[in-house]
């Protein structure tokens, strides 16, 4: 198994992702511009929220760019109370815990991750967090994970990056350690990252470390 785990947070361990596509939908709909939830999900997991801004601005250019970014983000932190983690997440942050291993959080939400942790009373399984208040490059580029790895003097052929995008595998390939990719509902192409391991549910990776 591997001894250090550095996971992602929005689609990773908590499912962000309803609250994150009603917002963007809510804050286009206030400019009169409708949008269909499934497609701005499937671009949220696939692409990001970036790209879903970038790509929705060039087809409604009547939108005003600064006022739909202040609507999503006001909708977005109302909504994100009620996140809740994907089901196994307290398990197996859990049993790492247990077996001595560490987890560390890598995420381009800002300290508001840490609050929904704390909800949970999942932050005392965690050694250390990355949040976009941290101003690293945005994944998949390696500082964030160098940073923690060099910190905290990881083993890189023991630590694994966990995300559900292609980027946290890239991240984690671009930082010479492993990846595993949480898809749940089999939208990524593996192929394009070839993460180490593909898992479609967060207990999987406790599985593995009964091996």
């Amino acid at each position: 198994m591997y001894q250090d785990y550095f996971w992602d947070f929005d689609g990773t361990l908590y499912d962000t992702y309803a609250g994150m596509v009603k917002a963007f939908c809510q804050a286009f709909s206030k400019q009169k511009v409708t949008l269909d939830p499934k497609e701005i999900y499937y671009l949220m997991r696939v692409e990001s929220v970036r790209y879903c801004f970038s790509k929705y601005l060039k087809l409604y250019p009547q939108v005003k760019e600064k006022q739909v970014k202040q609507d999503y983000r006001q909708i977005e932190s109302e909504l994100r109370e009620d996140a809740k983690p994907f089901e196994g997440a307290s398990a197996v942050l859990k049993k790492i815990a247990f077996l001595k291993g560490r987890n560390f959080l890598l995420t381009h939400r800002n300290r508001s991750a840490l609050q929904l942790l704390e909800k949970e009373d999942l932050t005392p399984y965690f050694t250390a967090f990355v949040t976009a208040d941290d101003a690293f490059k945005r994944k998949p580029a390696p500082d964030s994970l160098n940073f923690l790895i060099e910190k905290y003097h990881v083993d890189r052929s023991k630590a694994v990056m966990v995300g559900d995008r292609t980027l946290d595998i890239e991240a984690g390939h671009n930082a010479k350690i492993s990846g595993i990719l949480f898809d749940p509902d089999c939208l990524i192409a593996a192929d394009v990252c070839q993460p180490e391991r593909v898992v479609r549910r967060l207990s999987e990776i406790i599985d593995e470390a009964d091996d």
